[in-house]
């Protein structure tokens, strides 16, 4: 009877599921019909170039995600759209020059982006102003992340009940061995470097000192790149700024104002009012914008008719063994298929990856030194090129890193889940494990380390350490026991990392793609990039796949919990080269 009931109620789900997903998939195939057939934008005679309309910058443009709560009111028929920042940076190049564009608006509270992708775009924005063209700025209320990118604004401008939020930079880190030992399960964590924290959070209650020092120098540095640009810009005394933010003194917008901060206080209809005098008409009917997605696919054009290509190949995610990520399945192919193409005669490499597995890294590793062996390969670092992503790019010809990238982190760890406590004493299971051989147990999760085994674990850890000390040092022709001294799994700003020569230059992924151009020779070229973006459509059938093989599993408890137990196992089977956590600059 029991069985019964499951396979009903799993007959239920997948028949339900098949209903609902199937009405997706038809709502998917009108809109990437629909997305299919709209024309190129057109830039009109005279325009202003208008950053927002819920504008995200990303590692590269994409129509975005179909939104399935929109069938039942909650969200929109129409998908986010996502503007490479290579192409957004190209975008404000040729507004520039264009005799189109009258000015910029820009309002931060509709921009999106990781610090690294905000970095990039306000240098492209820097120099725009060159043109001798204006930039505008309006914000009802000024995120962290917005006004750094709108400080660069020949004129701010902020609501009359709105203000700023800039509180400094700040990472929270939650320790967790509290928690677990309340649970009864115990983390075995070997690793090696003094400041390679990854795990820490499982194991202890609170912050090491070399790790509260690491995370101390990162945030500092952070803030120092965003606090310097914005007082460069505003023409700020950098001691008083910092003052101010200490002293939430100039939140609001009468003291932005008198701070220096704004340049003025105004309503939505005062602003649009101003934009319409600075285009040169009176009615708010008469101003014409054009978005800067649009823009960008009206400027932007591939150069089919070149023969010669320069290559992008985008690193983006978590390095994995396998599956969605950066997996060697998927970028082994990549790489062999550019270094293969005679017509590619240069490639740029854009790691944003905090690393993953040592394994999956090493593998990805070999397969860009044979690629290097025929063609430059350049590297531009986004918001994270560490530890695995370092392993990976740490021998390319040249590095660009931004000032807010997070790097190196060169060291390596391993966890092993003990849970013989929350099967015993919680489940009330007992296990009785029968071997062939001494160790057979190991790896099982249901008993704690011996000495022994624990001495293997970190054998394994060193050696995968010192190869990593040998790849770096390959690569930016130090030795061992110089990179030994910078390395220890510590995270440097990029600021920081060309200090220590983990990387060669400042500069956005535009600056690192001229560079390839320049050293390729090529005056006509092709610029083609891999891996090659999903479609809408073809999102919407991988979503739809995942859907109903989630569905499948969570209606049989007895996969999922196998389900669970295999990913605890893989977690015990992977040595990792991995930032210990992600941070996010709140925008």
């Amino acid at each position: 009877m029991k069985g019964f009931f499951k396979t009903l109620l799993a007959s239920f789900l997948g028949v339900f599921a098949a209903m609902f997903l199937g009405v997706i998939v038809l709502v998917g195939i009108v809109s990437a019909a629909g997305a299919a057939s709209e024309t190129t934008p057109v830039v009109p005679d005279s325009a202003i170039l208008k950053i927002g309309g819920n504008l995200t910058l990303a590692e590269q443009s994409s129509d975005g995600d179909f939104d399935p709560s929109a069938l039942f009111g909650g969200g929109s028929m129409n998908a986010t759209k996502q503007v490479g920042i290579l192409s957004a940076i190209q975008a404000i190049e040729k507004a520039a020059s264009d005799p189109a564009i009258k000015f910029i608006y820009i309002n931060p509270s509709q921009v999106n982006g990781a610090i690294s992708h905000l970095e990039e775009f306000r240098t492209a924005l820097v120099k725009f102003k060159e043109s001798g063209k204006a930039i505008i700025s309006y914000s009802e209320t000024y995120s962290q992340g917005g006004y750094y990118l709108a400080s660069v604004a020949d004129k701010m401008y902020v609501h009359p009940y709105g203000g700023n939020m800039v509180f400094g930079v700040s990472t929270s880190l939650m320790f967790l061995k509290g928690a677990l030992d309340k649970l009864g399960i115990e983390v075995q964590l070997i690793r090696h470097g003094k400041y390679k924290s990854a795990g820490e959070q499982f194991v202890n209650t609170n912050i090491s000192e070399a790790n509260r020092e690491q995370n101390q120098a990162m945030i500092t540095s952070l803030w120092n790149s965003i606090s310097e640009e914005i007082c460069k810009s505003r023409n700020l005394d950098l001691k008083k700024f910092n003052a101010h933010v200490d002293n939430l003194s100039a939140t609001q917008p009468e003291e932005m104002v008198a701070a220096g901060m704004a340049d003025g206080i105004m309503t939505r209809d005062e602003m649009t009012a101003e934009l319409a005098g600075l285009f040169g008409v009176e009615k708010e009917d008469d101003i014409k914008m054009i978005t800067l997605d649009k823009y960008a696919k009206a400027v932007i054009k591939p150069n089919i008719k070149a023969t010669d290509k320069i290559a992008i190949i985008y690193a983006n995610g978590e390095i994995v063994d396998s599956g969605e990520g950066i997996s060697p399945s998927k970028y082994t192919k990549v790489i062999s298929d550019v270094r293969k193409d005679s017509t590619i005669k240069a490639v740029l490499l854009r790691v944003d990856s905090p690393g993953g597995s040592a394994m999956a890294a090493e593998i990805i590793r070999k397969e860009l030194e044979l690629l290097r062996k025929e063609k430059p390969v350049v590297v531009s670092y986004g918001n994270y090129a560490a530890s695995g992503g370092y392993w990976i790019s740490a021998e390319c010809d040249k590095i660009f890193t931004n000032e807010t990238t997070l790097t190196g982190s060169i060291g390596v760890f391993s966890m092993i889940p003990n849970i013989e406590k929350i099967v015993k004493e919680k489940a009330r299971i007992n296990i009785v494990n029968i071997n062939s051989n001494e160790h057979s147990d190991m790896m099982t999760m249901t008993k704690p380390l011996d000495r022994a085994e624990a001495a293997y674990m970190q054998k394994g850890v060193e050696v995968i350490y010192d190869t990593f000390l040998s790849i770096v040092a390959n690569g930016r022709d130090m030795t061992t026991q110089e990179v030994d001294k910078i390395a220890q799994g510590r995270v440097w700003s990029g600021t920081d990392a060309i200090k220590v020569d983990l990387a060669d230059e400042i500069g956005t992924i535009y600056d690192a793609l001229n560079y390839t151009i320049n050293i390729s020779e090529l005056e006509d070229y092709q610029l083609v990039e891999y891996p090659k973006v999903k479609s809408q459509m073809e999102k919407i059938m991988e979503s739809f796949g995942n859907a109903e093989s989630a569905i499948s599993r969570l209606s049989d408890p007895d996969i999922a919990l196998e389900d669970m137990v295999q990913e605890l196992k893989q977690m015990s089977r992977t040595v990792y080269a991995r930032m210990e956590y992600d941070y996010v600059f709140q925008n």
